[in-house]
Protein backbone atom coordinates (compact mmCIF):
# COMPACT_ATOMS: atom_id res chain seq x y z
CA UNK A 1 0.00 0.00 0.00
CA UNK A 2 1.13 3.39 -0.86
CA UNK A 3 2.18 5.96 1.55
CA UNK A 4 2.51 2.55 4.52
CA UNK A 5 5.40 1.69 6.56
CA UNK A 6 5.16 -1.52 8.07
CA UNK A 7 6.46 -1.19 11.72
CA UNK A 8 9.40 -3.29 12.73
CA UNK A 9 9.10 -5.50 15.45
CA UNK A 10 10.98 -4.88 18.83
CA UNK A 11 13.44 -7.66 19.35
CA UNK A 12 12.96 -10.55 21.30
CA UNK A 13 15.96 -11.32 23.82
CA UNK A 14 17.67 -14.70 22.42
CA UNK A 15 15.86 -17.62 24.46
CA UNK A 16 19.31 -19.20 25.16
CA UNK A 17 21.01 -15.66 26.45
CA UNK A 18 17.50 -15.60 29.01
CA UNK A 19 18.27 -19.27 29.48
CA UNK A 20 21.44 -18.41 30.74
CA UNK A 21 20.70 -15.73 32.70
CA UNK A 22 18.27 -17.42 34.77
CA UNK A 23 20.77 -20.20 35.39
CA UNK A 24 23.22 -18.02 36.87
CA UNK A 25 21.02 -16.48 38.89
CA UNK A 26 19.29 -19.51 40.04
CA UNK A 27 23.11 -21.47 40.50
CA UNK A 28 24.36 -17.91 42.48
CA UNK A 29 20.88 -18.52 44.88
CA UNK A 30 21.22 -22.32 45.14
CA UNK A 31 24.88 -21.29 46.24
CA UNK A 32 24.70 -18.71 48.69
CA UNK A 33 21.99 -20.55 50.57
CA UNK A 34 23.64 -23.07 51.18
CA UNK A 35 26.86 -21.87 51.81
CA UNK A 36 24.84 -19.69 54.54
CA UNK A 37 24.24 -22.66 56.39
CA UNK A 38 26.26 -22.57 59.72
CA UNK A 39 26.98 -25.76 60.45
CA UNK A 40 29.00 -25.13 63.19
CA UNK A 41 27.01 -23.15 65.64
CA UNK A 42 24.18 -25.57 64.75
CA UNK A 43 26.37 -28.13 65.37
CA UNK A 44 27.67 -27.04 68.71
CA UNK A 45 24.25 -25.99 69.86
CA UNK A 46 22.88 -28.91 69.40
CA UNK A 47 25.19 -30.69 71.84
CA UNK A 48 24.73 -27.79 74.59
CA UNK A 49 27.45 -26.32 73.07
CA UNK A 50 28.25 -22.57 73.83
CA UNK A 51 27.30 -19.48 71.03
CA UNK A 52 30.33 -19.99 69.31
CA UNK A 53 30.16 -16.52 67.81
CA UNK A 54 30.58 -15.71 71.91
CA UNK A 55 33.98 -16.87 72.41
CA UNK A 56 37.25 -16.88 70.43
CA UNK A 57 37.05 -15.08 67.07
CA UNK A 58 33.39 -15.57 67.03
CA UNK A 59 33.49 -17.07 63.81
CA UNK A 60 31.25 -19.71 63.05
CA UNK A 61 33.83 -21.59 61.94
CA UNK A 62 35.89 -25.09 62.71
CA UNK A 63 38.52 -23.44 63.79
CA UNK A 64 36.56 -21.62 66.52
CA UNK A 65 34.50 -24.71 67.37
CA UNK A 66 37.68 -26.19 68.29
CA UNK A 67 37.77 -23.81 71.17
CA UNK A 68 35.09 -25.01 72.35
CA UNK A 69 37.17 -28.20 73.34
CA UNK A 70 34.89 -30.61 70.97
CA UNK A 71 37.36 -32.22 68.36
CA UNK A 72 34.43 -34.60 66.77
CA UNK A 73 31.99 -31.63 66.28
CA UNK A 74 35.36 -29.53 64.83
CA UNK A 75 35.76 -31.78 62.32
CA UNK A 76 32.86 -32.46 61.30
CA UNK A 77 32.08 -28.84 60.45
CA UNK A 78 35.08 -28.55 58.76
CA UNK A 79 33.90 -31.82 56.82
CA UNK A 80 30.56 -29.53 56.01
CA UNK A 81 32.23 -26.71 55.44
CA UNK A 82 34.36 -28.07 52.95
CA UNK A 83 31.64 -29.86 51.42
CA UNK A 84 29.08 -26.78 50.55
CA UNK A 85 30.92 -25.37 47.69
CA UNK A 86 31.51 -28.86 46.51
CA UNK A 87 28.07 -29.96 47.06
CA UNK A 88 26.22 -26.65 45.79
CA UNK A 89 28.72 -26.98 42.41
CA UNK A 90 27.93 -30.76 42.15
CA UNK A 91 24.04 -30.13 42.48
CA UNK A 92 24.26 -26.91 39.76
CA UNK A 93 26.01 -29.42 37.49
CA UNK A 94 23.07 -31.52 37.39
CA UNK A 95 20.40 -28.60 37.53
CA UNK A 96 22.11 -26.37 35.16
CA UNK A 97 25.19 -27.67 33.99
CA UNK A 98 29.01 -25.94 33.05
CA UNK A 99 30.11 -23.44 33.91
CA UNK A 100 27.20 -22.96 36.63
CA UNK A 101 28.74 -25.24 38.45
CA UNK A 102 31.36 -22.78 39.48
CA UNK A 103 29.63 -19.67 40.14
CA UNK A 104 27.24 -21.51 42.50
CA UNK A 105 30.71 -22.89 44.33
CA UNK A 106 31.92 -19.38 44.21
CA UNK A 107 28.20 -18.47 45.79
CA UNK A 108 28.75 -20.92 48.81
CA UNK A 109 31.72 -19.29 49.60
CA UNK A 110 29.88 -16.07 49.87
CA UNK A 111 27.40 -17.52 51.81
CA UNK A 112 29.42 -18.98 54.31
CA UNK A 113 31.39 -15.82 54.92
CA UNK A 114 28.18 -13.72 54.40
CA UNK A 115 25.24 -15.94 55.36
CA UNK A 116 22.16 -13.93 55.46
CA UNK A 117 20.48 -16.00 58.80
CA UNK A 118 23.40 -14.54 60.62
CA UNK A 119 22.76 -11.13 59.47
CA UNK A 120 25.84 -11.48 57.49
CA UNK A 121 28.47 -12.65 59.84
CA UNK A 122 30.15 -15.56 59.47
CA UNK A 123 33.42 -17.51 58.75
CA UNK A 124 36.33 -16.87 56.76
CA UNK A 125 35.86 -19.25 54.48
CA UNK A 126 39.16 -21.51 54.15
CA UNK A 127 37.83 -24.95 54.17
CA UNK A 128 34.70 -23.84 51.78
CA UNK A 129 37.46 -22.55 49.55
CA UNK A 130 39.48 -25.97 49.60
CA UNK A 131 36.22 -27.54 49.21
CA UNK A 132 35.24 -25.84 45.94
CA UNK A 133 38.62 -26.63 45.05
CA UNK A 134 38.76 -30.31 45.89
CA UNK A 135 35.53 -30.84 44.56
CA UNK A 136 35.31 -28.96 41.08
CA UNK A 137 38.97 -28.55 40.18
CA UNK A 138 40.90 -31.43 42.28
CA UNK A 139 44.30 -30.41 40.47
CA UNK A 140 44.07 -27.26 41.55
CA UNK A 141 42.87 -28.30 45.11
CA UNK A 142 45.99 -30.45 45.21
CA UNK A 143 48.18 -27.87 44.66
CA UNK A 144 46.05 -25.39 46.73
CA UNK A 145 46.48 -27.83 49.89
CA UNK A 146 50.35 -28.37 49.11
CA UNK A 147 50.86 -24.47 49.23
CA UNK A 148 49.01 -24.67 52.36
CA UNK A 149 51.06 -27.35 54.50
CA UNK A 150 53.92 -26.65 53.11
CA UNK A 151 54.18 -22.68 54.60
CA UNK A 152 52.06 -23.97 57.84
CA UNK A 153 54.92 -25.78 58.14
CA UNK A 154 57.29 -23.57 57.44
CA UNK A 155 55.99 -20.49 59.30
CA UNK A 156 53.71 -21.75 61.50
CA UNK A 157 50.92 -19.37 60.73
CA UNK A 158 47.47 -20.62 59.21
CA UNK A 159 46.39 -17.60 58.20
CA UNK A 160 49.59 -17.36 56.16
CA UNK A 161 49.15 -20.45 54.71
CA UNK A 162 45.59 -20.15 53.64
CA UNK A 163 46.65 -16.57 51.89
CA UNK A 164 49.41 -18.36 49.88
CA UNK A 165 47.66 -21.05 49.10
CA UNK A 166 44.45 -19.06 47.55
CA UNK A 167 46.81 -16.87 45.57
CA UNK A 168 49.07 -19.68 44.08
CA UNK A 169 45.98 -21.55 43.19
CA UNK A 170 45.07 -18.04 40.97
CA UNK A 171 48.39 -18.12 39.15
CA UNK A 172 47.99 -21.39 38.58
CA UNK A 173 44.65 -21.26 37.25
CA UNK A 174 45.58 -18.44 35.07
CA UNK A 175 48.23 -20.13 33.38
CA UNK A 176 46.90 -23.37 33.02
CA UNK A 177 42.85 -23.64 33.13
CA UNK A 178 40.31 -22.17 30.93
CA UNK A 179 38.56 -18.32 32.23
CA UNK A 180 35.51 -19.43 34.22
CA UNK A 181 37.94 -21.86 36.55
CA UNK A 182 40.29 -18.86 37.01
CA UNK A 183 37.29 -16.29 37.18
CA UNK A 184 35.81 -18.81 40.59
CA UNK A 185 39.07 -18.92 42.21
CA UNK A 186 40.33 -15.23 41.17
CA UNK A 187 36.81 -14.46 43.13
CA UNK A 188 37.37 -16.69 45.87
CA UNK A 189 40.65 -15.63 46.46
CA UNK A 190 39.50 -11.77 46.94
CA UNK A 191 37.26 -13.57 49.76
CA UNK A 192 39.91 -15.23 51.23
CA UNK A 193 42.35 -12.17 51.40
CA UNK A 194 39.20 -9.35 52.49
CA UNK A 195 38.37 -11.82 55.21
CA UNK A 196 41.97 -12.34 56.66
CA UNK A 197 42.47 -8.89 56.55
CA UNK A 198 42.65 -8.31 60.37
CA UNK A 199 45.11 -11.51 60.21
CA UNK A 200 47.47 -9.52 57.31
CA UNK A 201 47.77 -7.22 60.11
CA UNK A 202 48.80 -8.58 62.73
CA UNK A 203 51.39 -10.81 60.72
CA UNK A 204 52.67 -7.68 59.78
CA UNK A 205 52.47 -6.19 63.26
CA UNK A 206 54.37 -9.66 64.16
CA UNK A 207 51.46 -10.60 66.78
CA UNK A 208 49.42 -13.15 64.92
CA UNK A 209 48.91 -16.42 66.45
CA UNK A 210 51.02 -19.47 65.81
CA UNK A 211 49.44 -22.87 64.95
CA UNK A 212 49.62 -24.43 68.13
CA UNK A 213 49.79 -21.91 70.49
CA UNK A 214 46.72 -20.10 72.08
CA UNK A 215 45.82 -16.95 71.10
Amino acid sequence: MTGFRAKRALPLPHPRRYTARMDFALALLLGYLLGSVPFGLLLTRATGGPDIREIGSGNIGATNVLRTGNKGIAALTLLLDAGKAAGAGWLAMALFGAPFHLVAAAAALLGHCYPVWLRFKGGKGVATFFGALLGLVWPIGLVAAGTWLLVAFTTRYSSAAALCAALFSTAVSLLFFPWPVTAMIAFMTVLIVWRHRENIGRLRAGTESRIGRKA
